[in-house]
């Protein structure tokens, strides 16, 4: 388990730093796929990734059935929050649409991604990457369709010129790391309770 561990953080670590030096022609390429099905595709993938969405979609499945996860679901959801603007505000990097490196929609332009909001990490990448730890435990069915949706999400970021490559690796790690420490923590207050 540690060799896989160790393996699957240095290949992050990485693709960090080589995202890093390839960014802006990542960004470029991939706005070169633009066109009116994938603008509508990713516009909804942008919709339903709304923080509240997000938020409301995962309380309810929770609610639904697994209610004793709902705390450490919701620690993990305001950890991610918290962790993305701490890290927002202290790099302060501007998006790629924000420096010329490529055009955004009008509809996005006019949205939330104002000045202040900068683009390193993503937000709405650490969000539903913190998720996936717990969906894995307690809903291990919906485990693969939630991270194939994190990894939509993700690219949907680069392709409307929202974020660099490595804001979305970085989220996603910063992300997974979050949920994966909220569910060994209470997998051990389960050990000690047991006791």
């Amino acid at each position: 388990m540690k060799k896989k561990a160790i393996s699957i953080f240095a290949f992050v670590v990485f693709a960090i730093f080589a995202s890093l030096y390839f960014d802006s022609e990542i960004v470029k390429g991939i706005s070169l796929l633009r066109n009116d099905f994938f603008n509508e595709f990713f516009l909804g993938i942008n919709f339903i990734s709304s923080k509240i969405i997000i938020f409301f979609f995962l309380t309810g499945l929770f609610l639904w059935k697994k209610r004793k996860f709902i705390l450490p679901l919701w620690l993990t959801l305001g950890l991610a929050v918290a962790v993305s603007f701490l890290l927002k505000t202290a790099v302060q990097r501007q998006r790629p649409f924000q420096i010329g490196l490529v055009s955004v929609l009008p509809v996005l332009e006019k949205a939330s991604h104002a000045v202040w909001n900068f683009s390193f990490p993503s937000f709405q990448t650490m969000l539903v990457f913190s998720a996936i730890p717990i969906l894995s435990k307690k809903f291990p069915k919906l485990k693969y369709w939630w991270i194939v949706f994190a990894g939509l999400i993700g690219f949907s970021r680069i392709y409307f010129g929202l974020h660099f490559l490595s804001d979305i690796i970085v989220g996603g790690a910063i992300g997974y790391l979050i949920g994966w420490l909220i569910v060994k923590t209470e997998n051990n207050k389960k050990k000690q309770n047991s006791i």
